[in-house]
């Protein structure tokens, strides 16, 4: 049963990144089933995952927000903490979608703390960025630029884009006598 679980995942992939959501969203829901039956507990979760954000991807949060939770109970009870963390950020996107915005930054802070605990510096930076641009977008201007700088600096690769937002911050600081 495992290498069919794996192979409907891997057909079910290969379609997502094709762009062929529904069928890979069909090919995620049987490759959950075939890792629970068989017992793969982590696997299944991850399909969870998946099928989490192709819900979100097509717009349906609340069914996104469902499984996304279901995968993230699933990965905390069997202590996977990196994959609980991703879970966390895929729902904290999905709560500031939907307009909970205290919740989406609890949940972001979850993960983010989560990621540093884990010693995950890029996705550590990677959803402080994000819990920094929604903070900004709430007017919370001041929380959201030391987010968004505190995870910009964490980062091992930034694209040019950010190593220049990087120096232009480095130039704030050396001005400002910091």
């Amino acid at each position: 049963m495992a290498s069919t679980a794996e192979q409907l995942k891997q057909e079910a992939l290969e379609l997502f990144r094709a762009g062929d959501y529904s069928r890979a969203l069909e090919r995620f829901q049987q490759a959950h089933q075939a890792f629970a039956q068989d017992g793969q507990t982590l696997d299944a979760a991850e399909m969870l995952n998946n099928i989490g954000v192709i819900h979100r991807l097509e717009g349906r949060l609340g069914e996104a927000a469902s499984f996304l939770e279901q995968a993230r109970e699933a990965f905390a009870q069997a202590g996977d903490r990196e994959r609980e963390a991703q879970a966390l950020g895929n729902l904290a996107l999905i709560y500031s979608k939907q307009g909970q915005k205290a919740k989406a930054q609890e949940t972001y802070r979850q993960a983010a703390d989560i990621f540093q605990e884990l010693g995950d510096n890029d996705r550590q930076g990677e959803t402080l960025m994000a819990m920094g641009i929604l903070l900004f977008e709430e007017g919370k201007r001041s929380a959201g630029l030391k987010a968004y700088e505190t995870g910009l600096l964490l980062l091992s690769h930034p694209t040019p884009k950010q190593k220049r937002l990087r120096m232009l911050l480095k130039l704030r600081q050396r001005l400002m006598g910091g």
